[in-house]
This record gives C-alpha cells, sequence and structure tokens, in this order.
C-alpha cells in the first residue's frame, strides 16, 4: 500500500506565502511523477504543478511565476511552495504521485486565502 499525507495548508492574507508537503509511505518502488492538484467549492479538480522524477517541473498558467514545486527524492516527499497568494487559490490542495502507472491522492489540506 501506499499512504500519502499533506501538511501545511491554513489561512493567509492575500500577498502572503504557504508551504504544502506531502511525505509518501508504503511499498514504494520509485515515484515517477509527482503533483500537486486543487479543488475550489463548485469547481472541478486542476492540476497545479507536477514534478518529474528528473526534475523537469509543469505549472498551470494561474500559478506560474508564484508556484514553485520541489521534492526530495531520498525523502519521497514533494512540496509547493506558494507565493504572492491570491483570494482565487483559496482550495483544497491534494498531492498525488505515478508509481508504475498507478496514480495514489493524499486526503487533502486546505489551503484559505483572505482578502
Amino acid at each position: 500500500q501506499v499512504q500519502l499525507v499533506e501538511s501545511g495548508g491554513g489561512l493567509v492574507q492575500a500577498g502572503g506565502s504557504l508551504r504544502v508537503s506531502c511525505a509518501v509511505s508504503g511499498s514504494i518502488f520509485s515515484i515517477d511523477f509527482m503533483g500537486w492538484s486543487r479543488q475550489a467549492p463548485g469547481k472541478q479538480r486542476e492540476l497545479v504543478a507536477a514534478i518529474a522524477s528528473g526534475g523537469s517541473t509543469n505549472y498551470a498558467d494561474s500559478v506560474k511565476g508564484r508556484f514553485t514545486i520541489s521534492r526530495v527524492n531520498a525523502k519521497n516527499t514533494v512540496y509547493l511552495q506558494m507565493n504572492s497568494l491570491k483570494p482565487e487559490d483559496t482550495a483544497v490542495y491534494y498531492c498525488w504521485v505515478t508509481i508504475r502507472g498507478d496514480e495514489y491522492w493524499g486526503q487533502g489540506t486546505q489551503v484559505t486565502v483572505s482578502s
């Protein structure tokens, strides 16, 4: 089994910063992609950022230049540094990983940005 545990969400004022983390544990051979998606109330879940095992990254247009995804392979951990936060960034943030073609998700962490 694979478990993902997110941490670091919370309440922040617009313009502020937060870092969310996701630790992966369990029966892991190697993690291919790691990433973050988010879901705001009444909206579909959307991809925020992803990072490959080699370090290449991909971002949603709405967060480019503000968010940075990183990973520490030795710790099976992925981070999302969020700067210049906006009220529209308010959502539940979910981390996910792909391992040998299978996808695993965390339980989500709430990020709320007040105006």
